[in-house]
């Protein structure tokens, strides 16, 4: 099951958060049935229900929650933003608060993860844990928002239909090194169909502005200061590379490391059950039943 809620984020945006649940047991009450707290944060183009299969298994023993964040999904995305990183670790603690999920436990997939250790570093009193999947802390520069750039210019919107989605995400776009069909999924979930075809649900121009605000900094020293537990995740052939996930796990207080084989950026699609192996155990550790 799932429902959905809305919460009121910074400068009063309107943000769409999605609760997924086990049908309740016979006599159970509704509070005593949700357990501790876990939000869900998405990546940067990203939506809440691409979280669904990870949110499904942590409902049997947790209260899942997962956000689109503003400017993604089915929250507003306001023309001029604001866009910047506090306003996005603004719109995360207001859900926390507003939805009862402190102390809560934060699940971030790159973008997603950084808003996750911000909040973390800024309000370690409402946070119990932490995963962060696949995001670097260390700046990633102008170049590279270049390319991203490029990248969006290249795509060959209006697609005519979701199968066209899915081979040009997974088969066809000349950045990829070999075909990847988790990636088409992904990214047919995150477009819209329109009179003229299928469009990206998001703006393009958005999502480079909400980019610009975190790649030329490093982020080393918020990560210093997150508290809680803290696992980090990467695909082996993803964005994450092994020694710079190990010294963010060096630089953390109460570091964890994880790998995914066979697993690229987009871990918890690539490999959901490798996903799940290096996840569970490490909840199972910091979150009471």
């Amino acid at each position: 099951m799932v429902r959905r809620i809305e919460v009121s984020g910074a400068g009063g945006v309107r943000l769409a958060a999605w609760e997924f649940t086990d049908p309740p047991k016979a006599g159970a009450g509704r509070e005593a049935a949700r357990g501790p707290g876990v939000l869900l944060l998405h990546g940067l183009l990203g939506r809440a229900a691409q979280w669904a299969e990870t949110a499904r298994w942590l409902s049997t023993r947790h209260r899942a929650v997962a956000l689109d964040q503003r400017g993604h999904g089915r929250s507003e995305k306001p023309a001029e933003g604001p866009f910047d990183r506090s306003t996005y670790v603004d719109d995360a603690e207001a859900a926390v608060e507003q939805l009862g999920l402190a102390p809560v436990t934060l699940i971030g997939h790159a973008m997603g993860a950084l808003t996750a250790w911000q909040l973390a570093a800024r309000r370690p009193d409402l946070v119990r844990a932490l995963v962060i999947c696949d995001m670097r802390a260390s700046a990633l520069g102008a170049a590279s928002q270049r390319e991203w750039a490029a990248w969006f210019r290249s795509w060959p919107v209006p697609f005519a239909t979701l199968a066209d989605v899915r081979k040009w995400f997974g088969e066809d776009d000349p950045t990829l090194e070999r075909p990847n069909p988790p990636r088409g999924d992904f990214f047919a979930e995150v477009m819209a169909e329109r009179s003229d075809g299928w469009r990206p649900a998001f703006s393009c121009r958005q999502m480079l502005k909400v980019r610009e605000t975190w790649v030329h900094d490093a982020h080393w020293e918020e990560l210093a200061l997150v508290e809680c537990p803290t696992l980090v995740v990467r695909g082996l052939d993803g964005e994450l590379g092994r020694a710079e996930a190990q010294e963010m796990v060096r630089v953390l207080p109460r570091g964890q490391y994880a790998e995914v084989v066979d697993a690229g950026h987009l871990v918890h699609y690539d490999q959901p059950d490798g996903w799940r192996r290096a996840v569970e155990p490490f909840l199972a550790s910091v979150l009471p039943v």
